[in-house]
């Protein structure tokens, strides 16, 4: 299998790093075999495949020498669990990963099926590459080494992969409510995030929380003629469109009442610290192979995307939309809608302030329902935190730079669960490159990122080890 890694790293200095070069190739067969299911959460007919994941990863747990491994119920896709207690006086790092992945779609986009991964210009194609099987398998590798060598782990971990990240945890609050003693701890690490672009090192400080909702409205039971009906009565997409465009001003400020109430401001310390980052504007459109940035009047494009709050349309349909000429008046029309949440907003609190805009903002006679279908909590972890700074010492020495502390736009609800809830300071220790498009055609793992990983993640917990 071809291996050509463009990013470097160090090697570990103990026999970890011969373990590791030894079983590069069983290793990457295990990665190929572990993209190759589709376990797609979201989509009912990939159940069966979801479990098979989850099996999969299970048997390399009890392979490579974890305890107590079990395949949890959740009433869902099940959750995987294991761990290695080496001593009760030792720190407790939960580690936590998803198995499951978005769908391939489109299909048509892509350089090879998504789920026939391959190595291609030293880096992993397939579904799940980097978000968040690939992650998953530096753990194990890491697991592997330490083992191998030495015996042990250096601190106590405990395992936690769950299967319905990409459907928005559903289960998971409620099997980590009656599960507490498999996902208690000192610290959390959570490697599903990445590096800035150009590939630097970073750690990811701050996350967004998110609610999410659909709109529906509707006028009439079926479809009327446009030319006996338009101009006389109200015509869904017309009004669902003016709905959508009534909550930003000019300035593309939301103007939804009391959605600004919470936030919490960026400082002059957090806003020099975004100007500080090697960020640049025209390489983030040359990314994606747009033409101009665009956002709220008064902020950056990287404050924007990682300190401020949104509200964005993710979708929008009604009516005829085939080819050729329908004239009608939908009877109904719909959107999907997500809004982005900073520090510390909530998200049920928001879900309810945009179904009364949209609904204040709504014509008389028009049935409108607004179902919110997910939220998580914004996150953000002190700079000062020890288990952070162990983290930052790891890939400082793996990859040779000072990471850099990013405040990134998207959301991992679990990170804010686990601070939330179990009160666990939590460190997002992620390894993808930059343009791994995550969820888009193509998704790709750096092969440099992800054997950098190994050696960092081996490193971390050692430096963990130290605080005590």
């Amino acid at each position: 299998m071809a291996y050509a890694p463009t990013l470097a790293w160090t090697p570990l200095s103990g026999p970890e790093e011969a373990q590791i070069v030894a079983a590069h190739a069983a290793r990457m067969q295990r990665y190929v075999d572990f993209l190759s299911i589709p376990s797609v959460s979201a989509v009912p007919e990939h159940a069966a495949d979801c479990r098979k994941a989850a099996e999969w990863l299970a048997a390399e747990l009890r392979r490579i020498g974890a305890k107590r491994v079990e395949v949890s119920e959740t009433g869902g896709h099940p959750i995987v669990v294991g761990e290695r207690i080496e001593d009760p006086k030792l720190p407790t790092i939960v580690i936590y990963g998803h198995y499951d992945v978005q769908p391939g779609d489109p299909l048509d986009l892509w350089k090879t099926s998504p789920f026939e991964p391959i190595v291609r210009d030293g880096r992993m194609l397939g579904r799940g590459s980097a978000d968040d099987k690939g992650q998953i398998v530096i753990h194990l590798a890491a697991l592997e080494a330490l083992l191998s060598t030495r015996g042990k782990l250096p601190v106590n971990v405990k395992y936690l992969f769950e299967g319905e990240e990409e459907s928005s945890s559903v289960n998971l609050e409620r099997w980590m409510a009656a599960n507490p003693e498999r996902c208690s701890g000192d610290a959390v690490i959570i490697s599903d995030t990445g590096f800035f672009e150009g590939n630097l090192p970073a750690l990811t400080v701050g996350l967004r929380g998110i609610t999410y909702m659909q709109v529906d409205v509707r006028n009439s039971d079926v479809d009327l003629h446009s030319g006996g009906y338009g101009g006389s009565v109200i015509n869904p997409a017309n009004a669902l469109a003016a709905m959508i465009a009534s909550l930003h001003d000019e300035n593309r400020h939301i103007t939804v009442p009391g959605f600004y109430d919470d936030v919490v401001e960026l400082s002059p310390d957090d806003r020099a610290a975004f100007a500080a980052l090697p960020f640049s504007d025209a390489n983030y459109l040359a990314g994606i192979d747009a033409k101009a940035t665009q956002g709220e009047a008064g902020y950056s494009t990287v404050e924007r995307r990682g300190g401020r709050p949104t509200l964005d349309v993710n979708g929008i349909w009604g009516g005829f939309t085939g080819d050729g000429s329908k004239t009608i008046i939908p009877a109904h029309a719909h959107a999907k809608i997500s809004c982005r949440l900073v520090m510390a907003q909530d998200p049920a609190k928001i879900a309810l302030q945009v179904e009364a805009a949209l609904k204040a903002a709504a014509p008389r006679g028009l049935d409108v329902e607004v179902r919110n279908l997910g939220n998580g909590y914004p996150f953000l972890t002190p700079l000062g935190d020890p288990y952070l700074k162990a983290a930052a010492g790891a890939l400082k020495e793996t990859f040779g730079a000072d990471p850099l502390y990013l405040r990134e736009g998207g959301s991992i609800p679990i990170a804010a669960l686990f601070q939330r809830e179990l009160s666990l300071p939590v460190v997002l220790l992620g390894f993808t490159p930059p343009d791994d498009n995550a969820h888009a055609p193509n998704e790709s793992m750096d092969l440099g990122n992800f054997e950098g990983g190994i050696r960092a993640v081996i490193r971390a917990l050692d430096a963990v080890a130290a605080l005590r």
